[in-house]
């Protein structure tokens, strides 16, 4: 059965599929549907993959223990509290079951893999979605009355949440994680928050204090900011009986040892990381003055290394998206988003020359949606 890109690309980033659907060669596509490092990979960390490259005749350490140790003293923790996986997806996958969650709150609009893993798991989900009037800010009132209502049987296991979120862009900021968290903590109801972009802005981070809180996990990866999707590579930070009864359901030898060098050495490439978080505030600044000058587009705040943009009517995120793909350049469609609309795009920022090419053809190709 052949598949499309439309059926393959539910988060952005199937190169291979746009590649096969629009005849041109993967080295043609410029991806803006995938938020990746526009600096790429640390020079690190293509260095230590062809240096250790000799070690893959030997099983990867199913333990992780270097890049646990690594992580624990950057982030001042127990690496007993952390668990290595095959990128925060499997993470999010394993969860569901190996906490029991049969009930899960999901703050959106946000990562549809938060809702298919507990469905996978026989779970059930309500949601809270942030509105375009508050240009989708998440709304924190509305989770903290469901969290705190009192004699409700209906009230969840668990809330999932993206910090910044995915694909809005909304941040909250550490006290106000916090104080989420808080409530949730004192009713015994798991909180599970998504660090996948928080490595643009640390400040907001609540894993610096995450030994306070029983009832929370936190996931982060190394896909986006360390721009290593192909590796596979994520984290969970949580207390020592959660991550024993998470990793009893994780398969073994889950990260493989490529993956696990090169993470090391990302991790350790400090002047990479600095680079990384001022080319991007400066990128995604120009990118959204850029796009707001274009009639019509609204450019909604952003904390992560993308912009979500609403088109203006009679324009269609999914007509624009097929456009552009036979140019060269993807991005994501977010119509089929739960709680967005029919016009919303998300554009990941590149380098100046991508991002200069990128605005030259939404010009042109918003020209043909013009009455």
């Amino acid at each position: 059965m052949a598949c499309t890109v439309g059926a393959l690309d539910r988060h952005g980033g199937n190169i291979h599929a746009a590649a096969r659907e629009s005849g041109l060669p993967p080295s043609r596509l410029i991806d803006f549907s995938a938020s990746i490092n526009p600096l790429g990979p640390s020079r690190h960390a293509l260095r230590a993959i062809t240096r250790t490259s000799p070690d893959v005749v030997h099983y990867p350490d199913p333990d992780c223990l270097a890049l646990r140790l690594a992580l624990a003293d950057r982030h001042g923790m127990d690496p007993a509290r952390l668990l290595i996986g095959n990128g925060s997806s499997e993470l999010i996958h394993l969860l569901p079951a190996a906490l029991s969650i049969r009930h899960a709150l999901i703050v959106g609009p946000t990562f549809s893999e938060y809702e298919r893993a507990v469905r996978i798991a026989g779970g059930r989900v309500a949601r809270i979605q942030a509105r375009r009037a508050d240009e989708y800010r998440p709304p924190l009132a509305q989770v903290a009355d469901v969290i705190r209502a009192k004699g409700s049987g209906d009230r969840p296991d668990a809330v999932f949440f993206c910090n910044p979120n995915s694909p809005t862009g909304q941040a909250l900021s550490r006290e106000e994680v916090a104080e989420l968290i808080e409530a949730a903590n004192r009713r015994k109801i798991r909180t599970i928050v998504d660090e996948t972009f928080v490595d643009y802005c640390e400040e907001r981070s609540i894993l610096p204090h995450s030994v306070r809180y029983p009832y929370l996990v936190i996931m982060r990866s190394f896909t986006k900011f360390f721009g290593l999707p192909g590796l596979r590579v994520g984290y969970l930070a949580a207390p020592r009986e959660v991550i024993a009864r998470i990793r009893e359901r994780q398969a073994p030898w889950s990260v493989n040892s490529l993956a696990q060098t090169a993470t090391l050495a990302a991790l350790e490439d400090h002047r990479h990381a600095r680079a990384s978080r001022t080319f991007m505030r400066a990128e995604r600044a120009y990118l959204a003055r850029r796009l707001e000058a274009v009639s019509g587009l609204r450019v909604y705040p952003s904390a992560a290394n993308f912009l979500m943009v609403e088109l203006p009517p009679p324009a269609s995120a999914t007509r624009l998206t097929s456009l552009l793909r036979a140019q060269g350049l993807l991005i994501r469609d977010l119509s089929s988003v739960a709680g967005l609309n029919r016009r919303m795009i998300r554009l990941a920022v590149r380098t100046r020359q991508h991002n200069q090419r990128l605005l030259s053809a939404l010009r042109k190709a918003l020209d043909r949606f013009a009455p």
